[in-house]
């Protein structure tokens, strides 16, 4: 059956890099929107369901508890221990995951048109019926420390853990989203059905499905996955900002290769100037050894092996933000060069040539996001959860192309702000100083 279900991913892969993906959206006779691709060629189904609010909902004193909760779902739920569990998944060549996010509580399953009603039932089980026995609770809640404690001599793990200490002190955001090494040894059963309980809502709610199911098919089958879940869960989080000044923080942590990260406030993804923030943030530092920040900090200096920025909107805040690692004697002259280079940006911008470029490179990759119903499924929710419209695929890369120069450069003078970039260095850097 492993073998059958690897071939049909294989399979899946090829069918939709080339298929036009038309979306339904659906409503179920319970009231659950879906957003729907259909693909009768193969007998597979891909679900994809995520909650607003995530690892985001725990309280400071019980971080890690929305993290060790998605953990347990599987290890015990019904009349079945985890063995038993994994054992009908494997018969049923089913998949299911569960992933807790800053911002969401996602799950995941891959499952065969045959088995699908079977499937669906052993996955209600796992999500209305989770048992959170003792036993495994104690079992998952030393794995997560020992990923905690693990963590804790990561220089990128220190890195974003101190910055988002600074930037979000009195936020969710400032937690990590598996807990402390106290705060994970402190959670009980009780904390981990009380994080069950309030993840999991229909007021927060977001579906897709893509493969071989109908509209009429799919309505009963979703009523009856998720139709018994509470209408409505806590409040979520509110807005924050990013909050630490401009400057640098350094970390002391014995390695050759000191870890750099930066971040200031970014753009929501709803605003309409994010497009041209993209294309601004692909030429500085995104894919490829075009972007200005791998020409001049690695092929020109040679000063690190990568280097990249990114926009993060995340849910109640957004950023801009960066990385970079380089020898402990050269990484101040990186910084150096990126904080140069985050100024010419936005003082003069981009050049018309960059902009072409990045169009083509953007444009053109989009489609290849589309490899597979699995994928289709989690871009289509997530989509969902962004409030993008239902013609998202078919008018992004339009969009992308109407993006003018004067736009871009317009977002770079109020986007960029060099004198505003938070630096976290972690190793043993020379030269550097932390200025607060």
């Amino acid at each position: 059956m492993r073998v059958l279900f690897a071939i049909i991913l294989w399979t899946l892969s090829a069918v939709f890099a080339s298929a036009e993906t038309d979306i339904k959206e659906i409503t179920t006779k319970g009231g659950i929107k879906v957003w729907l691709v259909e693909e009768t060629s193969i007998p597979f189904i891909a679900l994809e369901v995520q909650f607003k609010g995530g690892t985001s909902l725990d309280a400071q004193d019980k971080a890690g508890a929305t993290y060790l909760m998605t953990g347990l779902l599987e290890e015990g739920s019904g009349d079945m221990d985890a063995t038993d569990f994994s054992r009908a998944t494997e018969e049923l060549a089913a998949s299911f995951g569960y992933d807790a996010g800053r911002d969401t509580v996602s799950i995941s399953a891959q499952i065969l048109t045959e088995n699908q009603s079977q499937s669906l039932a052993l996955l209600k089980q796992a999500l209305m019926q989770p048992t959170f026995n003792q036993t495994a609770f104690d079992r998952v809640k030393k794995q997560v420390i020992s990923i905690v404690k693990s963590s804790q001599t990561d220089p990128n793990d220190i890195a974003g853990r101190t910055i988002r200490t600074l930037a979000y002190p009195d936020h969710p955001y400032s937690q990590p989203r598996e807990g402390t090494v106290e705060t994970v040894e402190m959670l009980t059963v009780e904390d981990i059905q009380a994080a069950y309980q309030a993840a999991f809502a229909k007021d927060r709610m977001y579906v897709s499905v893509v493969g071989d199911i109908t509209a009429a098919e799919l309505g009963p089958l979703l009523d009856d996955l998720l139709g018994d879940l509470p209408d409505k869960g806590p409040a979520l989080p509110q807005k924050t900002a990013f909050s630490a000044p401009g400057g640098l923080t350094v970390v002391d942590f014995d390695t050759p290769q000191t870890v750099a990260i930066w971040a200031h406030s970014g753009i929501d993804r709803g605003d309409p100037e994010f497009f041209a923030a993209y294309l601004l943030n692909h030429i500085m530092g995104g894919s490829g050894f075009t972007a200005r920040l791998t020409q001049e900090v690695r092929e020109k200096r040679g000063l690190t092996y990568g280097v990249y920025s990114y926009l993060a909107p995340y849910d109640y805040v957004s950023i801009v933000g960066g990385s970079v690692s380089s020898s402990n004697d050269r990484i101040k002259t990186a910084i150096d060069v990126i904080q140069d280079e985050w100024r010419k940006m936005a003082d003069i911008g981009v050049t018309e040539a960059e902009l072409i470029a990045a169009k083509k490179y953007l444009t053109g990759a989009y489609p290849l996001r589309f490899d597979g119903n699995g994928r289709i499924a989690g871009l289509l929710v997530g989509m969902q959860r962004q409030g993008l419209p239902i013609d998202y695929p078919k008018t992004r890369n339009d969009t992308i192309n109407a993006v003018t120069l004067e736009q871009v450069n317009s977002v770079a003078k109020w986007l960029l702000k060099p004198d505003a970039m938070r630096f976290v260095v972690v190793g043993k850097p020379e030269g550097l100083v932390s200025t607060d």
